[in-house]
């Protein structure tokens, strides 16, 4: 742990720099520069609530917002994850050259999809304002649900990294098991029973077995709980998977650490 802290601590403002350094590359031949950040998920909500709402009559309240949080939380965690599978063959010139612990990678890829959340996430207060959702004190809760997902994201990220150095085809895998995720969790449908009138659509007790299996699900039914409807989180199954977070973290900084060294010969 006291390695990990002190290298954090010396690499941190590189991360910073890489992290700027790549949100810039992205919008530098781009006609609409950083509007991209705003209009991707702004659109993909658009697309999923028409299909719910015209297509399928769903009658969820505040929709749109709903929809928003979903995509927000999942693109987040699932572009981190998917990225980390190749981070360090990705990073062939540094890694060869100079020493970095390959996890701060991980968390320059988590400043710039963390950065893309938060400006896609200043879409959602205005689309709730534009639905005149009523603002409650448990919005705070978002403070430590996120500290979850930030947790949560980071640990697999690290124990995928190492394997993706190893297992060529780990990146299809990633690819089929997010996107088995993606539809296990919520993204535009309700899971459990949540707000008014709003029907889980996972039966009993599967509903109550996904939340507690998937970090994911549960942080997104907990961020609808209380930043629209006025609900407490699950704080109960909240305080396992950050604990769960952590070992995987600390379990996957020890596996870089072992085997950092042997990485150069292998990418």
């Amino acid at each position: 742990m006291g390695r990990f802290i002190k290298d954090f601590k010396r690499f941190f403002n590189y991360t910073v720099y890489s992290s700027k350094a790549e949100l810039n590359s992205e919008v530098a031949d781009s006609f609409l520069s950083w509007l991209w950040w705003f209009l991707d998920p702004l659109l993909y909500m658009l697309v999923y609530s028409f299909i719910a709402v015209v297509v399928f009559k769903s009658n969820v309240q505040y929709f749109p917002v709903f929809v928003f949080l979903g995509l927000n939380t999942w693109t987040f965690f699932s572009k981190t994850v998917k990225s980390s599978v190749k981070v360090v063959s990705g990073k062939k010139m540094i890694v060869t050259k100079v020493y970095v612990p390959k996890y701060m990678f991980i968390f320059e890829k988590i400043g710039v999809y963390g950065f893309k959340m938060v400006v896609s996430n200043l879409l959602v207060v205005i689309t709730m304002i534009g639905y005149h959702v009523p603002l409650n004190w448990r919005i705070v809760w978002i403070i430590p649900i996120s500290m979850v997902l930030v947790v949560v994201t980071f640990g697999l990220s690290t124990i995928i990294s190492h394997f993706g150095v190893f297992v060529e085809d780990l990146l299809n895998v990633i690819t089929v098991v997010l996107q088995l995720f993606f539809y296990l969790s919520g993204i535009f449908y309700s899971i459990e029973p949540i707000g008014k009138n709003i029907k889980g659509k996972v039966p009993q007790p599967y509903d109550t077995l996904l939340i507690k299996l998937n970090p994911i699900a549960l942080v997104i039914t907990d961020l609808r709980r209380v930043m629209l409807y006025g609900e407490d989180p699950h704080w109960l199954m909240l305080l396992i998977w950050f604990a769960a977070g952590l070992l995987m973290s600390i379990v996957g900084v020890k596996i870089i650490y072992k085997f950092e060294n042997s990485y150069v010969k292998v990418i």
